[in-house]
C-alpha cells in the first residue's frame, strides 16, 4: 500500500480528474492510504469524524464526490466519470489505496475496483443491492420521477421521494428532518446528485441475483458490514457479494443501522482499521 507524509486535516486540496473536473478533498494522517467514498445525499462533511478516527492509522482522503461540496461537475454524467475521480485520488496518494464506501458509495467503490483502479482492499458498509424477489426495492421509474422533480426545481420533493421510496424511510422521520432547517437545506443542496447515485446502482435493485460477470474484476480482499438493526435485505445483499467475489467476507455489527457511518463512527472505525491492517 502507498504511504505519504503526515498532513493535518482541514486544508482543502484538489485533484483534476480525467475529464478536467476538479475534485476537492482533505488529506489527513499518515501511513497506508484509504479513500472514503460517500453515499447518496452526502458530502465529505458526513465522514469528517470517521476520517479523524482513521487518520490515527492511515493517510485518509476524505473527498467531495463530483457535484457536491467544493468539487466541480460536468453537464453529462456517467458512473465512469466518478470512477475516474477515484482513480485521480488514488494516483495522488502514490498509485494505490484502499477504499471505504457506505451505501451507494460502497457500490461505487466496487465499481472502481471492477474497472481496474489500483485498490488494495475494499471496506464496504451496507451496499443497498436488492437481491431477493420479496425484498422491497425502489420503484422502477425512480430515475424518471427524480429527474422530473428536479427539472421542476422541486429539490425538497425530490429528497422526500428518494428517502421514502428508495430508502424506505418512514414519512414521519422525514417530517422531523424537515424541522431541522440546516440539515434539510444541506440535503436539498445535494438533491441534484440523486440521479448520479441511481445510475451507480444501475439495475442491481430489482430483486434478482447479482451478475457475477459485472463484478469479476474485483479480486482484492473485501469485507462487507451490515448493522444488526438494519432490514434483513442488507444482510442478504452482503452475502450475495461474498458469494460472487473470491476474497470477500461479511460481518454483522450489533446495534447499528444504515446511518451508522455518520451517527456512530466510533463503532465503525475499529472494524475498518482491523480489516485494512490485514
Amino acid at each position: 500500500m502507498a504511504t505519504t507524509r503526515k498532513q493535518s486535516a482541514g486544508a482543502e486540496a484538489r485533484v483534476v480528474s480525467a475529464d478536467g473536473t476538479e475534485i476537492a478533498f482533505e488529506q489527513s494522517g499518515s501511513g497506508p492510504a484509504v479513500v472514503l467514498v460517500a453515499s447518496a445525499l452526502a458530502d465529505r462533511s458526513d465522514t469528517t469524524r470517521l476520517a479523524g478516527l482513521l487518520a490515527e492509522h492511515f493517510t485518509v482522503i476524505n473527498y467531495d464526490r463530483r457535484g457536491r461540496g467544493s468539487s466541480g461537475d460536468t453537464r453529462t454524467y456517467a458512473p465512469d466519470r466518478e470512477i475516474e475521480d477515484i482513480a485521480a485520488l488514488v494516483e495522488h496518494v502514490g498509485g494505490e489505496a484502499s477504499l471505504f464506501g457506505s451505501s451507494s458509495g460502497a457500490v461505487l467503490a466496487l465499481r472502481a475496483a471492477a474497472a481496474g483502479v489500483n485498490v488494495d482492499r475494499l471496506a464496504l458498509y451496507e451496499p443497498p443491492f436488492v437481491v431477493a424477489e420479496g425484498d422491497d426495492g425502489p420503484p422502477g421509474d425512480l430515475a424518471q420521477q427524480i429527474t422530473a422533480l428536479l427539472a421542476e426545481g422541486r429539490r425538497s420533493d425530490a429528497v422526500t421521494y428518494f428517502m421514502t421510496r428508495a430508502q424506505g424511510m418512514p414519512g414521519i422521520a422525514v417530517f422531523f428532518m424537515k424541522l431541522m432547517p440546516k440539515t434539510w437545506a444541506n440535503l436539498t443542496e445535494l438533491a441534484a446528485t440523486l440521479p448520479y447515485d441511481i445510475a451507480v446502482m444501475g439495475d442491481t435493485q430489482q430483486g434478482k441475483p447479482l451478475d457475477a460477470e459485472e463484478w469479476k474484476g474485483v479480486g482484492v480482499p473485501t469485507r462487507v458490514w451490515t448493522g444488526g438493526k438494519s432490514p434483513a435485505a442488507f444482510r442478504r445483499a452482503a452475502l450475495a457479494v461474498t458469494e460472487i467475489l473470491p476474497q470477500a467476507d461479511h460481518r454483522a455489527l450489533p446495534g447499528l443501522n444504515h446511518g451508522a457511518v455518520v451517527m456512530a463512527p466510533r463503532k465503525i472505525a475499529p472494524q475498518i482499521i482491523e480489516f485494512l491492517k490485514g
